[in-house]
């Protein structure tokens, strides 16, 4: 496949012009569209601006090469536009853009044309090929232009990065999140660079067809220097040792020859893998804290997740059986706690899916763990999460025993490093877990725990103290916290509360409980189908199974996405489930059951107010959540 085969004649503009950047892009996303690549255009435009958002792709010298890989690409193409006026990019340079490549990449395993698209931009560093373009006079000259640039590319001898007497012996590696043009472009700047500066380099490629041109053991041994210039997760544990520059992908493009100086220089801090800053050591492009605290937390997130998703189904799926073999109103009030495991069958499914569920926060809090310290953080951090679990700190407290045992161990690491070689051995498989898990116990039992107990006392007590005062505000209130925690000890507190009404004969309050708990996933779920740039291709995929979970009063389903951006996500769900509370408490619906979602909607006292209640709580969650949120760039 060559260059020449992805471009459509259809998807070139000569001797255009845009007001905007925004108006660029939409004029060259219209001729991408008109080749008929693209299965979804409104999809896959955002997808252009969600990469053009996590850094411009104008590489400086007027040109720039948006460009998207999504599922909404039937078949990889390319669409051009000159523009002999230019407009206003947010180059590196300052300077106007005057030609554009838009690349569509289809989200598929076959990468054949990624090949072709780096090719590509490599021969847009050349300023005569840029040139030749803005010159062309017809369309078929441009593709003409094109194909000669590829030819001569091919035939011409490839670049001879080994230098006699170098100067340094350098290694890099180049990454970019879509892997298609920064990848590339960054590693041809950086190799010309640096044989330029009379030294010698080897560049690996880890673009969307994987790992390329790999660096071998020998290869670093005898480096000088390793640049990363990287805007995704390298690996980084065979540098240790070795004088490592970490920077972002453009500043392999717009900054190779202050990178091949500094490296040159041997003023570069060496890398340490076991070191708890383990990919801080470079001068560009230092990784803040938050960001690392954040990475951490989302390898825990995304382990959690399969058992929030599978054990809830399971539950909801218990609850559904029960509520279509047993008449709720005909059970003693002491028996309506068992709902969903009363009937033999709900109950093996809701044995398995309970499960599941229990492993949630233990998984959460170990692969936590696991991303701080490596595999020795694991069982310490399991531990914590387990007492979190069995405790009253909920899923707040595994992330606090998630990261504590995480730097516990990387503590340990550091006190034991002195220990003789040969018992290496016995450190991960010992010395680690033994005093770690012990360490994380003693934390979680006496300094976590306590205060969060105490925090569950007093809302309780709070809510005892409210329950004559006012209906409309004392529903808004437990509402709302329902989304507080998402099944810790706020959400318990008022859970308890409403199950403790119940045997009172205060049905209203319990309605408004379930009610608030119903909504966080619910509002999620709805958010993802509605607001699909403000959340992951995982938290996509992840979001219609929160609408099982929410109907079935599984408010924990919706905690892999508070624990990802608890910033935005718990005041819009706060907000959401206190609506719905108030509005269930002003319609006095009343519920008997103390669980069971829509299941036993067949119960509730005015049953019609009860799901404009959830409704309105729900859509007012998922609105205010696509409203805060930040796009996502993946």
């Amino acid at each position: 496949m060559r260059i020449k085969d992805l471009l459509d004649p259809r998807s070139i503009k000569l001797n255009g012009a845009a007001k905007s950047k925004d108006d660029a892009i939409t004029q060259i996303v219209d001729l991408m569209a008109a080749s008929g690549k693209i299965d979804d255009k409104k999809a896959y435009e955002q997808g252009v601006y969600a990469r053009e958002k996590e850094t411009t792709t104008a590489v400086g010298d007027g040109v720039a090469i948006p460009h998207c890989r999504s599922t909404s690409v039937k078949a990889p193409g390319l669409a051009a536009m000159t523009l002999p006026d230019g407009v206003d990019y947010d180059a590196p340079d300052g300077e106007k853009v005057k030609l554009l490549f838009l690349i569509a990449a289809p989200n598929t395993k076959d990468n054949i044309h990624v090949d072709v698209l780096s090719k590509l931009s490599t021969l847009l560093l050349d300023e005569n090929f840029t040139k030749n373009l803005l010159a062309a006079k017809s369309v078929e000259e441009f593709i003409a232009v094109v194909d000669k640039a590829e030819t001569e590319k091919d035939a011409a001898e490839k670049l001879n990065t080994t230098v006699a007497n170098a100067k340094a012996k350098l290694l890099a590696v180049t990454a970019c999140p879509t892997g298609i043009a920064h990848t590339y472009m960054a590693a041809e700047t950086l190799e010309k660079t640096a044989v330029k500066m009379g030294c010698s380099i080897k560049v690996e490629t880890r673009g969307a067809s994987g790992a390329k041109n790999m660096l071998t053991e020998r290869e670093i041994a005898e480096a000088d220097c390793i640049i990363i210039a990287a805007d995704t997760k390298v690996p980084l544990g065979r540098f240790d040792g070795k004088k490592v520059i970490q920077c972002k992908v453009a500043d392999g493009i717009n900054k190779a020859d202050k990178l091949i100086q500094e490296a040159m220089s041997g003023d570069v801090a060496v890398y340490h893998a076991e070191s708890s800053a383990e990919t801080e050591k470079g001068t560009y492009g230092k990784e803040s804290a938050a960001h690392i605290i954040y990475k951490h937390l989302m390898n825990g997130v995304s382990y959690m997740l399969p058992f929030v998703v599978g054990g809830g189904i399971l539950i909801a799926i218990a609850f559904l059986i029960d509520g279509l073999s047993i008449d709720l109103n005909s059970l003693p009030f002491d028996q309506r706690s068992s709902f969903g495991s009363i009937t033999p069958v709900a109950r093996i499914f809701k044995t398995i899916g309970g499960g599941a569920f229990s492993f949630m926060l233990p998984i959460l809090a170990g692969f936590i763990a696991m991303s701080i310290a490596d595999r020795p953080g694991l069982a310490v951090g399991f531990v914590g999460g387990f007492i979190a679990a069995q405790g009253k700190s909920g899923f707040i407290g595994a992330m606090i025993a998630g990261f504590a045992a995480g730097y516990l161990v990387l503590l340990l690491k550091k006190l034991f490093s002195k220990m003789p070689k040969t018992l290496d051995g016995i450190k991960p498989i010992l010395i680690f877990p033994l005093i770690g898990i012990f360490v994380i116990g003693l934390f979680m039992t006496f300094i976590v725990e306590p205060p969060i107990g105490a925090l569950n006392t007093l809302l309780n007590n709070a809510l005892a103290h409210m329950s004559g005062t006012g209906g409309i505000i004392l529903g808004v209130i437990l509402g709302g916290m329902m989304s507080v925690d998402m099944g810790g000890p706020v959400n318990k507190a008022a859970y308890v509360f409403g199950t403790a009404s119940i045997a009172a004969g205060n049905y209203n309050i319990m309605a408004a409980v379930m009610v608030g708990g119903m909504v966080p996933p619910i509002a999620i779920a709805i958010s993802t189908l509605m607001f699909k740039n403000k959340y992951t291709a995982e938290e996509r995929k992840a979001g219609p199974a929160n609408f099982v979970m929410g109907f079935s009063f599984i408010t924990e389903g919706a905690i892999p996405f508070a624990a990802s951006d608890p910033l935005h996500v718990l005041p819009c769900c706060i907000i959401g489930s206190a609506l719905a509370g108030g509005i269930s408490m002003a319609a006095n619906c009343t519920l008997m059951a103390p669980h069971g979602g829509i299941f036993v909607f067949p119960v509730v006292g005015h049953p019609l107010m009860y799901i404009i209640a959830l409704l309105a709580g729900s859509f007012a969650g998922a609105v205010l959540l696509g409203i805060t949120k930040k796009r996502v760039v993946e």
